[in-house]
């Protein structure tokens, strides 16, 4: 794996085309998993949510989109990443932060969403007790990315790396994160890591024939 540095500079190259790529190889289908996931977390009116890995700010964007009266607050390591989020989101307050020192006070958020952001952070145990530690009691945490390593993900690896060689001269980032994802744990054995944190597992789903998987935990 990549050491942090080498990561926080990937980020920061591919930014630019980030979105629109995202758009080609899934075929549009990751709006449709963020928000099915987002709708699954049930999120409270006048609730408060940080967007964790942020990213350019899907997640962010849909919550504020489907549920009134909420405050958003977003971090992400890449500033490059943060320019495109706050473009997009002016409503949302952004910060530049590593998910291991987030610098919130213990207990302020009822919910922190992360989307395909965990299999990239070196450290996942110290990025899951940042996020224990700056939720609420009760609070839920949504953790989202893929799923099972099945034929279809197999197939999905090949598109991406097809896709991305006539859009983009970054073909090593983007075999980077195939990488990343193969190598990460199937939500059952996340489940188990999450739980070793402190966090108890309510519901897990799988989307898109088990390619993509949302998990949904509380402190």
């Amino acid at each position: 794996m990549k050491n942090e540095e080498e990561i926080l500079n990937m980020f920061d190259k591919i930014a630019a085309k980030y979105d629109f790529l995202n758009n080609i190889i899934s075929f549009y289908t990751h709006i449709f998993v963020k928000k099915a996931a987002i709708k699954a977390l049930n999120i409270k009116r006048g609730s408060k949510i940080l967007d964790l890995c942020s990213g350019s700010g899907d997640l962010g964007r849909i919550i504020k989109d489907n549920v009134s009266n909420v405050t958003v607050f977003g971090a992400d390591y890449s500033v490059k990443m943060l320019d495109i989020a706050k473009k997009k989101n002016p409503d949302i307050e952004y910060f530049n932060m590593n998910a291991t020192a987030l610098e919130f006070e213990d207990n302020s958020f009822d919910y922190v969403v992360m989307g395909f952001g965990l299999r990239n952070i070196p450290n996942k145990n110290a990025a899951l007790a940042e996020v224990c530690r700056v939720l609420k009691p009760c609070g839920k945490f949504l953790h989202l990315d893929f799923g099972q390593k099945t034929i279809f993900s197999k197939i999905f690896d090949k598109v991406v790396l097809f896709a991305v060689s006539l859009f983009t001269k970054e073909k090593d980032a983007y075999t980077y994160l195939i990488n990343s994802k193969n190598n990460f744990l199937e939500p059952e054995e996340l489940v188990k890591t999450f739980e070793e944190q402190g966090f108890i597992c309510e519901k897990i789903r799988y989307l898109l024939f088990g390619i993509i998987s949302f998990q949904v935990f509380k402190k």
